[in-house]
């Protein structure tokens, strides 16, 4: 999310590799009613590699702002702490699709930007509100969530159903 300096109102900026283009075309059409154009390609350089993408950017709106202010203070991303209501099995499941990434028969959900604290937050919430066996992982100078694959049968019978087809090798 942004909140460009020249506004007051908050927007929603979406993009993923081209080889990601149909959940791309997925979040699109959830969100296409707060959008005033398509998708289109993006190229640039990332981890020193040419990078070529599919993006989208919704417009600025009051209720795009009343999220944003949920998960940013100062221009910084932080866990809400209402952060257990909201994480839903919608919303795992994007949160998946967009930052996770199958290993050792688990899945490691990326969460680098935020606090240890945050981070076992977050954690918490998975083990408590979906019983879910999980641990956290050092990468670098931040953690990362892994949920053991003893896990997998359950988390694939929450977010399966709200998962787009192309993102199911994730699980």
């Amino acid at each position: 999310m942004q909140l460009p300096s020249d506004s007051k109102n908050a927007r929603l900026c979406f993009k993923q590799s081209t080889k990601n283009s149909p959940y791309v075309w997925f979040v699109f059409f959830i969100l296409s009613h707060y959008c005033s154009s398509f998708p289109h390609v993006t190229t640039g350089i990332r981890k020193g590699k040419p990078f070529s993408g599919l993006a989208f950017q919704t417009r600025q709106l009051p209720c795009l702002t009343d999220i944003y202010n949920l998960f940013y203070i100062n221009k910084i991303k932080i866990v809400s702490s209402n952060i257990y209501e909201l994480l839903t099995p919608v919303a795992l499941a994007h949160w998946i699709m967009g930052d996770g990434s199958a290993v050792n028969k688990g899945l490691v959900l990326c969460t680098d930007s935020f606090s240890l604290e945050e981070t076992t937050l977050l954690l918490n919430v998975l083990v408590i509100k979906y019983e879910l066996d999980c641990t956290l992982w050092k990468q670098g100078s931040g953690w990362r969530i892994y949920i053991t694959r003893r896990s997998m049968p359950n988390l694939r019978s929450i977010v399966t159903k709200d998962m787009h087809p192309s993102m199911l090798y994730k699980l």
